[in-house]
C-alpha cells in the first residue's frame, strides 16, 4: 500500500513540472511567431508630412514587421502651402522617430516642428533633385511628385534614407522601393506611349502645380490662372488669361478637382475652351496604389483632351 501511495505521488510530481514546463515554454514565445522566444519585434513610426509622401513611403515600408506609417496632415488638406500646423500634427510627430517630408520648401513649418522635436530623424524626399523656379516668384517649385520622373526620384529617396537610419531594414526597403519604381516606370510608359505624339500642346493651368508634369510630357503651360490654389484671379488676370488663351487658340484648361473652377468656367465660356479636371494626387484613398490610379485617370483625361 506504501508502494503505490509512493508511485501515485511521483506520477503526480512528473504531470506538474510537465504542465509547469510547458506554460513557461509558452508565455515566452513571441507574440505571432510560432515556436520563437526572440523578444517582440520593435516599433518604429514613420510620419509622413502629407499625401502623397504618405503613399510613397506606405510602398516603401511594404510587409516590414514593426514598422507603420501615420500622415501628419489631414488627407484631405491637399497642397501644404501656407499650412498652420494645429495641435493633432504635434501628436502625431510625438510618437514618431521618422518624418517623411516632400522638401524643396513645401513644408514651411519645419523650423517649429524641429524645435519642438529635435531628435525626430528626417527623411527628404526632394533631396538632391533639381528643381523648377516658379515662373511668378523665381521660387523653387515643390510639386516634384505630380511628375512620374519626379515621383520615381522621391521613393527612391526615400528609399535610400530609410535604409540608413534603420539599417535592420535596409535591404527591404531598397528592395521595396525597388519593386513600386517598377510599377512607377509602367505608368509612365503608357503615359509616353500615348502623349508623345500629340499635336496641341498648349494647356493653361489654374496652380502652379504642373511644371514638372509639362517638362516630362512636353506640353507647354501657356498660363497659370490661379498662382495659389483656390485662390481667385483679379479681374485683370482674367481677362489677360483669356486673350492668351484666344490667341494661342488653347483647347484645353485644367482644373484641380481639390478646388473650386470658377474662374476656368468663365474663361471656358469666353474662349470655347473646354475644362478639364487634372489631378494633382494631392487627395485620395489611403491605398498603396492611390497614386497610380491617379496617374491612370490623369492620362485619360489628356488623351481625350489634346487628341
Amino acid at each position: 500500500m506504501r508502494l503505490l501511495k509512493t508511485k501515485l505521488f511521483a506520477t503526480l510530481v512528473s504531470g506538474l513540472l510537465l504542465i509547469s514546463i510547458t506554460g513557461c515554454a509558452r508565455n515566452n514565445a513571441s507574440p505571432g511567431v510560432a515556436g520563437s522566444s526572440d523578444k517582440p519585434e520593435r516599433q518604429l513610426t514613420i510620419a509622413a508630412s502629407f499625401y502623397p509622401m504618405y503613399i510613397m513611403t506606405l510602398n516603401v515600408v511594404k510587409d516590414i514587421p514593426g514598422v507603420q506609417v501615420a500622415e501628419m496632415a489631414p488627407p484631405q488638406s491637399g497642397c501644404l502651402h501656407d499650412y498652420q500646423m494645429v495641435p493633432n500634427d504635434l501628436k502625431v510627430l510625438e510618437k514618431a522617430q521618422i518624418f517623411v517630408i516632400n522638401g524643396a520648401g513645401m513644408e514651411s513649418f519645419m523650423e517649429k516642428v524641429l524645435e519642438q522635436h529635435p531628435n525626430l530623424k528626417i527623411v527628404e524626399a526632394s533631396k538632391g533633385i533639381k528643381l523648377v523656379k516658379n515662373d511668378s516668384d523665381g521660387e523653387d517649385n515643390p510639386h516634384v511628385w505630380v511628375s512620374i520622373s519626379g515621383a520615381i526620384q522621391q521613393v527612391r529617396n526615400i528609399g535610400e534614407q530609410l535604409a540608413v537610419l534603420d539599417p535592420a531594414h535596409a535591404d527591404k526597403y531598397r528592395s521595396n522601393a525597388t519593386a513600386y519604381i517598377s510599377k512607377l516606370e509602367s505608368v509612365q510608359k503608357r503615359m509616353h506611349l500615348a502623349l508623345d505624339g500629340i499635336e496641341k500642346r498648349n494647356i493653361v493651368t489654374f496652380h502652379e502645380a504642373f511644371p514638372y508634369f509639362a517638362q516630362e510630357f512636353n506640353l507647354h503651360i501657356a498660363a497659370v490662372v490661379e498662382r495659389e490654389p483656390g485662390s481667385q484671379p483679379s479681374a485683370g488676370k482674367l481677362a489677360e488669361t483669356i486673350k492668351q488663351v484666344k490667341k494661342l487658340e488653347v483647347k484645353a484648361l485644367f482644373a484641380e478637382p481639390q478646388y473650386p473652377a470658377k474662374a476656368g468656367e468663365a474663361i471656358a465660356r469666353e474662349t470655347g475652351a473646354k475644362l478639364y479636371y487634372l489631378d494633382p494626387a494631392v487627395t485620395g484613398p489611403l491605398t498603396p496604389d492611390a497614386y497610380l490610379e491617379i496617374m491612370d485617370k490623369n492620362l485619360k483625361v489628356l488623351e481625350e483632351a489634346l487628341k
